[in-house]
């Protein structure tokens, strides 16, 4: 099993590309089964988690093909996506385990064949994160499901219906999946209270490529007129936001001076003010962002996750990270998903002091932290120990890679493009 090897003390300079969004990648990957025709999908990050999503689309029978993006390697890959017939409507244990966004198959193949079979979803170890609000949106539109050998049984053997839905609380993943299925539904779907994560967007703005009516797009109240069939079409994904972010976070850690190409702060708005207060400064760039330390030591600042546009959570544990080195405290509160905090005891290890009281943890500052051995406990925490690693005495190594690269494209190169001294070791 691969481990990451970092020796800190190096400050982060030059330029890091930030990778398209995993995020809006997989549902955008997912929509090519609503149509017989091909989508074509531009800036896609070479990811585990990408890799897992071909595997899926393909036992669908989704023609997958994969080509370089432009100027090579640092562009991304182009996917060309094909379910000119589906071949299977049951999306199996061995590889919905790997991921929870492998349940956003579960929209599309019972809106386009009235019937689908998705094994309840695995993913990261962080809280229970139920398809409650998935089953309760199709539900609505006239899908019957049950839930039958660790399997989600759904069948629409008329069809699904528009209707109105208002999601007791904001999910991302139940709003993607329920646009998707309103995309091939008989009549108009209003969801209410939908998210907004620029992911949202995205695909939206997909789906209307594909010849779907989508409005409110970038509010809470989406509106889709079904159609009986989509039409072929190309799409550019957007920056990944969380890697901009994690990025900007790590630059910080060492005191460094980095341009994010392709970065975009109109993604990151909440981020860039709580950074901002911390005592970083980003600016817009003709090629993305730059951020450099405002005016030397970091201060610590309060942060309580949201959805969008609130302070993503998938950032709340390099941010829990960077404050460990911060002068004075922070309290960083966790409300999107439970258990989210297992990267403290590996950043205690590490020299951090960090106190959890139910949802919410406090961060004091400390002079410096040492290296250590350390696990990666899931993909947002395995990076918040490099940017600690990148800032510490001595040496660090990560285990469990594994958890990195399903969200990461290739992390160690673009740190020691950068300065950072960091090694993979295979293992």
């Amino acid at each position: 099993m691969d481990r990451l090897r970092i020796k800190g003390g190096q400050q982060l300079k030059g330029e890091i590309r930030i990778s398209g969004s995993k995020n809006a990648s997989l549902p955008l990957m997912v929509a090519a089964l609503l149509t017989d025709r091909k989508l074509t999908l531009h800036n896609v990050p070479r990811l585990a988690d990408i890799t897992t999503m071909i595997q899926l689309l393909k036992q669908h029978g989704v023609e997958v093909g994969a080509a370089p993006g432009e100027n090579g390697h640092d562009r991304g890959t182009t996917l060309t996506l094909q379910a000119a017939k589906i071949t299977s409507t049951t999306a199996p244990y061995d590889i919905v385990r790997k991921m929870r966004a492998s349940v956003l198959v579960l929209g599309p193949l019972l809106a386009r064949e009235g019937q689908a079979r998705v094994s309840l979803p695995g993913g990261c170890a962080i809280g229970a994160r139920p398809v409650d609000l998935h089953i309760a949106g199709l539900k609505a539109m006239g899908a019957e499901i049950d839930i039958d050998g660790g399997y989600l049984v759904a069948k629409a053997p008329k069809g699904l219906k528009g209707a109105r839905f208002t999601f007791p609380k904001v999910s991302v993943g139940a709003t993607e999946n329920l646009m998707m299925a309103a995309a091939l539904a008989k009549g108009t779907t209003v969801l209410d209270n939908a998210a907004r994560e620029p992911e949202i967007t995205d695909l939206a703005e997909c789906l209307v490529s594909m010849g779907v009516s989508v409005r409110g797009i970038g509010t809470e109240t989406l509106t889709i007129d079904g159609v009986k069939s989509l039409k072929e079409a190309s799409h550019r994904v957007i920056p990944d936001r969380i890697e901009t972010g994690t990025y900007a976070m790590a630059v910080a850690m060492t005191a460094g001076d980095v341009e994010l190409l392709g970065g975009r702060l109109d993604l990151i708005e909440s981020v860039v003010q709580t950074l901002r207060g911390a005592g970083v400064t980003l600016e817009k760039t003709e090629k993305g962002v730059r951020v450099h330390r405002t005016n030397g030591a970091l201060r610590g600042v309060d942060v309580m996750t949201e959805p969008f546009p609130g302070f993503p959570t998938d950032l709340q544990a390099q941010m829990m990270a960077l404050m460990t080195r911060a002068e004075g405290a922070s309290m960083i509160t966790e409300t999107v998903f439970e258990s989210r905090f297992m990267h403290v005891p590996e950043l205690a290890r590490m020299g951090a002091n960090v106190t959890i009281h139910h949802e919410s943890a406090l961060v004091r500052g400390v002079p410096k932290l040492r290296g250590a051995e350390v696990m990666a406990t899931d993909l947002r925490a395995s990076v918040s120990l490099a940017i600690a690693a990148l800032a510490a005495e001595g040496e660090t190594t990560i285990n469990r890679l594994y958890h990195l690269d399903r969200g990461y494209e290739r992390l160690e190169e673009k740190l020691a493009a950068c300065g950072a001294d960091v090694e993979r070791l295979k293992g």
